[in-house]
């Protein structure tokens, strides 16, 4: 008879389960760390769906889909050959890392406003990061570019740096005239960045980083707002459907 997850609570049951199924599951045996990026990506994403626009049954069911995969790696790693560990190290790591940056719980700090913790948090992880040797280090590049720019923007910020200025115009419906074969150099680098041979798309992400900076520095999440425009978007692309 096949057995069931084992275990006094949902959480031990479901790690049981997590190795119960690596044990016997060809497909899951196959699977490496490499392999689930793809499903921890999706899986993120529809995470974040469920937190802006699900019911409750439906942030549940997200957040135990990213669990899953928290286990899946810590099964993997916890048979590893060479330096394996398991959910009990990740675990281990997590409260070695949260608890020295939250001094005003666990420690003799005093912070009454959110202002004064996120100081004590920098603090904390600026001791934690001391090796470091750029603002910059330690962000992952796989990031959303949106998100990506606004987590460079917040580290350029502190060391004094600001996106480059940089204007976009989208091209005329109408077919441009032919330059004049006399057309001096001077001429053409006055012409702006397009007779320069600029890059178009650099110019416009340059605005597109400014149009972020901006959201920062009003307190808004660009990445966020734009998901809201796009459903706003599809909203409408339904509605004319409909009709």
């Amino acid at each position: 008879m096949a057995s069931q997850p084992a275990g006094n609570t949902p959480m031990e049951r479901l790690v049981d389960a997590m190795a119960q199924i690596r044990d016997r599951c060809v497909w899951t045996q196959a699977i490496d760390h490499d392999a689930l990026v793809p499903y921890l990506i999706e899986e993120s994403y529809e995470l974040v769906e469920a937190i802006e626009t699900g019911t409750r049954a439906e942030l549940v069911e997200e957040l135990g889909d990213v669990l899953w995969q928290v286990l899946f790696h810590a099964e993997i790693a916890s048979r590893a050959g060479t330096e394996p560990f398991d959910l009990d190290d990740v675990a281990q790591a997590v409260l070695d890392k949260m608890v020295p940056r939250h001094p005003h719980v666990f420690g003799d700090e005093v912070a009454t406003t959110p202002e004064e913790v996120m100081t004590l948090w920098f603090r904390a992880k600026a001791a934690e990061k001391s090796t470091r040797t750029s603002v910059l280090d330690g962000i992952p590049r796989g990031m959303p570019a949106l998100a990506l720019a606004d987590k460079v923007l917040s580290r350029a910020a502190k060391v004094g740096v600001e996106p480059r200025s940089g204007s976009f115009e989208a091209e005329s419906a109408e077919p441009a005239e032919p330059a004049e074969p006399a057309e001096s150099a001077e001429s053409v680098e006055s012409a702006g960045s397009a007779a320069s041979g600029e890059d178009a798309e650099l110019v416009l992400g340059r605005q597109l980083l400014r149009q972020v900076d901006q959201a920062h520095r009003n307190g808004l999440d660009a990445e966020r707002a734009l998901r809201l425009a796009i459903r706003e978007l599809e909203e409408d692309v339904r509605s004319n459907e409909a009709r």
